[in-house]
């Protein structure tokens, strides 16, 4: 079915204007808008849904508010920061005629301080998941430069190991200085398994079912 002749020529004045080059910062910071709602909304969802489900008590309607509110903060956060980002690198670009390097660390220091300034467990999940790739660019892009010499062999054994290392000390001695979500991860699997009744909480269960 064919679309009416308004309809049409609205469609046809839009697609004018979004290829029009003038207008494109600020379009791009629009559809940066939504793909960081979207994309933060894919990637929050799930995780938010098994590890609601997994680890946090209470009634299923409480669990479904949780999974939406952890849902809605990270897409809102993730969408408010790629515009942030966006128009400011595009203002800088105008203001000094070209782009620059520092540009994007700039745009990116000022919107993550105005996105992620605040203190919450979605906030602090999303920059040490980036804090980790971060580092691991910085020891690329240091031996791309010659800054780091290149390791004559794997380190990945001594690298996870020491990892592994650390992560399970501070969890038997400092646990309250890991991030929640990792806490209530490694209690189920390192004190959970510790404790059982009989077959039901020991195969099936993690824990007993309450008696009714």
């Amino acid at each position: 079915m064919a679309a009416p002749p308004k309809v049409r020529a609205l469609l046809l004045a839009v697609n004018a204007l979004l290829r029009k080059r003038r207008y494109h910062a600020a379009l791009a910071m629009v559809k940066g808008f939504r793909n960081g709602a979207v994309y933060g909304a894919k990637i929050r969802a799930p995780h938010a849904l098994v590890m609601t489900f997994l680890f946090r008590s209470g009634s299923l309607r409480e669990k479904l508010r949780a999974i939406l509110q952890a849902t809605y903060i990270h897409s809102r956060n993730l969408a408010c920061f790629v515009f942030i980002y966006k128009g400011l690198c595009a203002l800088q670009s105008h203001v000094q005629g070209k782009t620059y390097q520092f540009h994007s660390f700039l745009a990116a220091f000022f919107g993550g301080m105005l996105v992620f300034g605040e203190r919450n467990n979605i906030n602090s999940q999303i920059s040490m998941y980036l804090l980790s790739r971060v580092l691991f660019a910085l020891c690329r892009l240091g031996m791309e430069k010659g800054y780091i010499p290149e390791p004559k062999q794997d380190l990945s054994p001594v690298f996870n190991a020491l990892v592994w290392g650390l992560v399970l000390w501070l969890f038997e001695y400092h646990r309250a200085t890991l991030q929640p979500s990792l806490q209530s991860s490694m209690t189920y699997l390192y004190n959970d398994s510790n404790v059982w009744h009989d077959i039901s909480d020991f195969l099936i269960y993690n824990k007993s079912r309450p008696s009714k």
